[in-house]
C-alpha cells in the first residue's frame, strides 16, 4: 500500500467505475427519457408579423386598415403526433376525418374555409386551372410536384390537365391525400384539397399553424373551441386581416393583400430576401404592393421551446415586432366616389338609350357606328357570359324551376350540336367557311383559333405558314372547309401529336381521327364551349329572357319578388322591360351587363402641384374578397370576366387620344411658325392634299374659313389636317410625313407623351404616332395613351407648361403620425419655349368651345374643355374623351375622362361637367347622383 502505483491504480479503477455507473445510469437507465427530452423539447426561432401601415386619403379618411379577426388553424404537428400508425393510408384517412369536421362546423354557420389552391370548378362542375398565362400554370403544376423550376418538370407533367392534378393529389400512393375522386363530389374534394395543399405548403415548419379559415364568426369560432376535444391540433387563433373601405372605388388604386408566391420571393434581391418569408402578406397590386416596402413594417421574433405536440413549453426571448408606416394619398375620397357613381351612371344611361327589343342583329349591315343599338339578347347571354348567374347550378339537384327548363333545353341543343359538328368535320365535302351560317361559323372558329390554337396548342401557330395558299384560303379568302384545312395543317406538321396523346401515328388520316375524338372528348366538358352554347339559344329564342331573368331571382342575384318572379315565369312580365328597369336603377349595373358601353376611366388633377384627386376606373371590384386569403373563385370570375375588371381603365388601357390632341397640334403649328393667330384655314369638308383624302367630321357640310381658335372651338378636322401638313412641308413647299410626324413628335415629348406619368401603380407605355403626319395632327396615327398620360398633357396645357411627373402619394407617417416623408410631384419639364401668346390662343379656344356648347349651359364655374372621339371599328361604337380644367382664369382642376364604345363625346363632356360641379360644390353630388341612370344630353355631330 505504500507503492504510488498501487494507490494510482486503486484511483484510476474507482474512477473508472464511477464513471462508467454514471454512463449506464444516463444511457441505459435514464436514456429513453433523455432521448425523447431531446426530441420532443426543440427550440424554435419564428417570426412576429408586424401590423400592416393603414392607407388614407388627401383629408385623414381612413382607405385601407387592419382588423383582429377569428381564423380556424390547424397544427400539423399535433396532428401527426397524435396519429399512431405509419401508414399513409391510416395517416390520411384520420388527418382528413378532422377536416372534415371542420368544414362541416365552418359551412354549417354561413363561412367558408380557404380557397387559394389553384384550381376551382367552372359554372359546368368541370376543374380549371385559375393561372392567366401558361407560365403561371406551369410555376403552380411545379409547385404541386415539388419541383423547384419548370425545367424539372417532365413532358407528362407539363400537359397534366387541372383534373389530373386533382387525380393525383387525391390518389398518389405517395403524396397523396387519400380521397376517392370516383365518388365524392368535386366540390367537396376541391374543399378538402385547399386545406390539405395549404398544410402541405407548411410541412418542412409543421410547428407553424395552417389557416383553414379565416375572418370566421363568433359561431364557427365556438363550435370550434366546443369540439376541440375531436379536432386534434385545431384551434382558434386571432389575427390581423386587411379592411378596405368603399372597396369598390378604390380597389384599381389600393389593390390588395396576398401570400407571398414562390415567383415574388424568388424575384426579390438577396437583402430583401432577409425581411420575407414564404409565408409573409404581402401587397399584391396597387398602392398596396408598389408601397409595401413602407406599409409592411418590421418583424418581430419569439424564441421558444416546443413538445412532440407541438405545443410551446418555454418562450427563451421575444422581439416586438414593429408597426407598418401609413400611407397618405393625394386622393379625394369623395370626389373619387362622386367621380365613379357618374361615370357608372352615364353608362347605365347611354346602354338604356340603345338598347332595342331584339334578339338576332347583325353588325355589318351598319353603315355608321354611332348608328349601332343594342340588342337585348346580349344582355340576357351576358348574364351568364359574365358569371353574374352560374349556369354550373342549373344542373344541380336543388336547381329551381327555370333552372330545370333552361338547362333541359341545353343538353338537347349540346348533343344535337356536337353530333352536328361531328358531321361536319367528318366530311370532306362541307360547306366552304364563308357558306356556313354565323352560328356555324362560330363554332368553327371557337375549335380552331381558341380550343386547337390558344388553348390546347395542338395547332401550333409559330409553325403555320401564313402566306401558305390554303392557309389563306381558310383565314382570309374562306373558300375551304375546316376538313380541308386541319388535313392540310397536319400534312404540314403543323399539328402538335403530342397534345393527343401520342408522339407517333402510322398516318395523317389516324392523326386527324385522333384530333376528331379529342375534340369530342374536350367539349363534352368544355364550359366556354357551353357559354357558346348558350349565347346562340338566346340569340333563336329557344331560352328565353324571360327564364334567364327568373334565374336571377332562383340564385339570389337580387331579393326575390315573388309577383315579378312569377310573372316572368308565367310570360306576364316582359324580360326587356324588366332588364331596363334593373339597368336604370343601377340594381343589375354596366358593368355586371358588361355590353359595350360597360367601362371607363378618368382622372382629375391639381394642375398646379400634379396631385392626383381621383382616378377611377369603372367597374371595380370588391378588393376585401381578395385580399387575405383569396376567394379564388371570385378572382377566376374578375379575371375572366367579359367586363375585364382588372383592368385599369385609367391607367392601362390605352386609346387614341382624338380630338383632344389638338391643343399639342395648335401648340407645335403656332410655335413651328406654320400658322399664327390670324391664320384662316378653310374647310370644304375634305382634305384633297393627300390620297386617300381624309373627311372633316362636317362632311358633307363644311366649316368654312377658321383661324387656331375657331378651329379648336368647333374641333374642326380639316384646319389641323393642314397643321399636320404645313408641319411636313420643307422651305420649297415639298411635303414629307416623316418631317412632321418628327415635328409632332418633338412636341408629344414636350407634354409627356414619351413617358408614363409618374403615377405610383402600374401603367401602360405610352405610343407617339409614327404614321401619317396629317391623320396624326388630329389624335389618330398610331397615337395610343391612357387616360392617366392625357390627364398629365391637360394638366400642362391648364397650368401654362409646366410637365409633373403625377403622384397618388402625399405623405407617409409612422403609426404615431410622425412625418416620415412629404411626397412633392417633380416637375419633368417646363415648357419654356412656347410663348404666352401661344397659351393665350389655346385656351380661348378651349373656353370658347365650353361657351358655344348646350352641355355646359348654366355653369357657375368657368371652364376650358375639349371632347374627342376615336374611332374603334364600324362594328364598335366609338371611344369618346373630354379633356378640361376650372376655373378657366385659375385652374384648380384638370380633367380626363374616357368612355369606352361611348358613342358621342358629348356624355364624356357631361361627365367632366359634372365632376367639376361636384368638386367646387360637394353638396350638388346628392342633386346630381340619384343612384339610377342618368339622363343624357343631346349629342352633338362633332368631336
Amino acid at each position: 500500500m505504500q507503492s504510488r502505483l498501487v494507490t494510482l491504480i486503486i484511483i484510476f479503477c474507482v474512477s473508472s467505475s464511477i464513471l462508467i455507473g454514471r454512463l449506464f445510469y444516463l444511457q441505459i437507465v435514464k436514456g429513453s427519457d433523455y432521448l425523447e427530452n431531446y426530441e420532443y423539447s426543440i427550440r424554435r426561432t419564428t417570426s412576429v408579423a408586424a401590423t400592416r401601415g393603414n392607407i388614407y386619403d388627401r383629408n385623414g379618411n381612413l382607405l385601407a386598415y387592419n382588423q383582429l379577426a377569428y381564423s380556424v388553424t390547424i397544427n400539423l404537428s399535433t396532428v401527426e403526433n397524435s396519429i399512431t400508425t405509419d401508414k399513409r393510408s391510416e395517416k390520411n384517412a384520420a388527418l382528413n376525418k378532422i377536416l372534415d369536421q371542420v368544414l362541416s362546423i365552418v359551412e354549417s354557420n354561413g363561412d367558408s374555409v380557404v380557397s387559394s389552391f389553384g384550381i376551382i370548378l367552372d359554372s359546368s362542375g368541370t376543374y380549371q386551372f385559375t393561372q392567366s398565362s401558361d407560365t403561371q400554370k406551369l410555376r403552380f403544376i411545379a409547385d404541386v410536384y415539388g419541383k423547384r423550376t419548370i425545367d424539372e418538370l417532365t413532358k407528362k407533367q407539363q400537359n397534366q390537365s387541372a383534373a389530373d392534378i386533382i387525380h393525383y393529389l387525391c390518389t398518389d400512393e405517395k403524396y397523396g391525400y387519400g380521397l376517392d375522386d370516383s365518388t365524392l363530389e368535386p366540390a367537396y374534394i376541391l374543399k378538402i384539397i385547399n386545406m390539405r395543399y395549404a398544410m402541405a405548403l407548411n410541412a418542412y415548419q409543421q410547428y407553424i399553424d395552417t389557416v383553414l379559415a379565416s375572418d370566421v364568426s363568433d359561431e364557427t369560432a365556438a363550435a370550434i373551441m366546443e369540439n376541440k376535444d375531436v379536432l386534434t391540433g385545431v384551434d382558434i387563433s386571432e389575427d390581423s386581416i386587411r379592411k378596405y373601405t368603399d372597396g369598390m372605388y378604390f380597389a384599381s388604386i389600393i389593390g390588395y393583400t396576398g401570400q407571398i408566391s414562390q415567383d415574388e420571393y424568388d424575384a426579390l434581391d438577396k437583402d430583401e430576401k432577409k425581411k420575407y418569408s414564404l409565408s409573409d402578406i404581402v401587397g399584391k397590386a396597387g398602392i398596396e404592393q408598389s408601397m409595401d416596402n413602407v406599409l409592411q413594417g418590421t418583424k418581430g421574433e419569439r424564441t421558444v421551446y416546443v413538445d412532440n405536440l407541438g405545443r410551446v413549453t418555454d418562450t427563451v426571448s421575444r422581439k416586438d415586432p414593429e408597426a407598418g408606416n401609413d400611407v397618405y394619398l393625394t386622393i379625394d375620397k369623395n370626389l373619387q366616389e362622386s367621380t365613379y357613381k357618374l361615370l357608372e351612371e352615364k353608362i347605365a344611361g347611354i346602354v338604356l338609350s340603345k338598347l332595342q327589343n331584339v334578339l338576332e342583329y347583325d353588325t355589318s349591315s351598319v353603315d355608321d357606328s354611332k348608328n349601332l343599338i343594342i340588342p337585348v339578347s346580349d344582355a340576357y347571354y351576358n348574364l351568364i357570359g359574365n358569371a353574374v348567374i352560374d349556369s354550373g347550378h342549373f344542373s344541380s339537384s336543388d336547381a329551381k324551376t327555370a333552372e330545370q327548363q333552361v338547362y333541359s333545353i341545353f343538353q338537347e341543343k349540346k348533343t344535337e350540336t356536337i353530333s352536328l359538328l361531328e358531321s361536319e368535320l367528318q366530311n370532306s365535302q362541307a360547306s366552304a367557311y364563308t357558306d356556313l351560317s354565323n352560328e356555324m361559323k362560330a363554332y368553327m372558329d371557337y375549335i380552331c383559333d381558341t380550343l386547337l390554337t390558344k388553348d390546347t396548342g395542338i395547332l401550333m401557330s409559330d409553325q403555320i405558314d401564313k402566306n401558305d395558299a390554303t392557309y389563306i384560303a381558310w383565314a382570309k379568302d374562306e373558300t375551304i372547309n375546316l376538313y380541308t384545312y386541319l388535313n392540310y395543317a397536319i400534312s404540314k406538321n403543323w399539328i402538335d401529336t403530342s397534345k393527343l396523346g401520342s408522339s407517333s401515328y402510322s398516318s395523317s388520316e389516324e392523326i386527324y381521327q385522333e384530333i376528331l375524338k379529342y375534340l369530342k372528348e374536350y367539349l363534352a366538358d368544355d364550359s366556354n364551349f357551353d357559354k357558346l352554347l348558350y349565347k346562340y339559344l338566346i340569340k333563336s329564342g329557344s331560352v328565353t329572357g324571360e327564364q334567364v331573368c327568373a334565374i336571377v331571382y332562383e340564385q339570389g342575384v337580387l331579393p326575390m319578388d315573388d309577383s315579378t318572379y312569377n310573372g316572368l315565369l308565367n310570360g306576364e312580365t316582359n324580360a326587356f322591360s324588366w332588364i331596363k328597369s334593373k339597368l336604370e336603377s343601377l340594381e343589375l349595373t354596366p358593368g355586371e351587363l358588361a355590353l359595350e358601353p360597360c367601362s371607363a376611366g378618368a382622372v382629375v388633377t391639381n394642375p398646379n402641384t400634379g396631385e392626383v384627386l381621383a382616378c377611377v376606373s369603372y367597374p371595380g371590384y370588391d378588393n376585401n374578397r381578395l385580399s387575405n386569403v383569396m376567394d379564388r373563385s371570385y378572382y377566376v370570375q374578375l379575371s375572366m370576366g367579359m367586363s375585364r375588371t382588372f383592368y385599369n381603365r385609367a391607367t392601362q388601357e390605352k386609346t387614341a387620344p382624338g380630338s383632344t390632341y389638338k391643343m399639342l397640334s395648335s401648340v407645335a403649328g403656332l410655335t413651328e411658325g406654320v400658322i399664327n393667330g390670324n391664320s384662316y384655314i378653310s374647310c370644304s369638308g375634305v382634305f384633297d392634299k393627300i390620297t386617300p383624302s381624309p373627311k372633316c367630321w362636317i362632311y358633307p357640310s363644311a366649316h368654312g374659313s377658321l383661324n387656331v381658335v375657331g378651329a379648336l372651338q368647333h374641333s374642326c378636322n380639316d384646319f389641323f389636317y393642314e397643321v399636320g401638313y404645313r408641319l411636313g412641308q420643307d422651305s420649297n413647299g415639298n411635303y414629307d410625313s416623316d418631317t412632321g410626324l418628327e415635328k409632332l413628335a418633338k412636341y408629344a415629348k414636350m407634354f409627356g407623351f414619351d413617358q408614363t406619368s409618374g403615377i405610383e401603380i402600374p401603367e401602360s407605355q405610352p405610343q407617339i404616332s409614327d404614321s401619317d403626319s396629317v391623320r396624326s395632327a388630329i389624335g389618330q396615327g398610331t397615337n395610343n395613351y391612357t387616360v392617366s398620360q392625357i390627364n398629365r398633357y391637360v394638366t400642362a396645357v391648364a397650368n401654362r407648361g409646366t410637365v409633373y411627373s403625377l403622384s397618388l402619394i402625399d405623405k407617409t407617417t409612422d403609426s404615431n403620425g410622425k412625418l416620415i416623408k412629404d411626397y412633392t410631384p417633380e416637375v419633368v419639364n417646363q415648357m419654356d419655349e412656347i410663348s404666352s401668346s401661344t397659351w393665350d390662343l389655346v385656351h380661348n379656344g378651349m373656353e370658347s368651345m365650353v361657351k358655344s356648347s348646350s352641355t355646359f349651359a348654366g355653369m357657375d364655374i368657368s371652364m376650358g374643355g375639349k371632347t374627342g372621339t376615336a374611332q374603334y371599328s364600324k362594328m364598335h361604337a366609338d371611344n369618346v374623351l373630354f379633356v378640361g380644367y376650372a376655373p378657366a382664369d385659375s385652374p384648380e382642376i384638370s380633367i380626363a375622362v374616357r368612355i369606352a364604345n361611348g358613342y358621342a363625346s358629348t356624355y364624356a363632356a357631361e361627365i367632366g361637367r359634372d365632376i367639376t360641379k361636384v368638386y367646387f360644390n360637394p353638396e350638388s353630388a346628392d342633386e346630381l347622383l340619384q343612384g339610377y341612370a342618368s339622363s343624357l344630353g343631346t349629342a352633338g355631330a362633332g368631336d
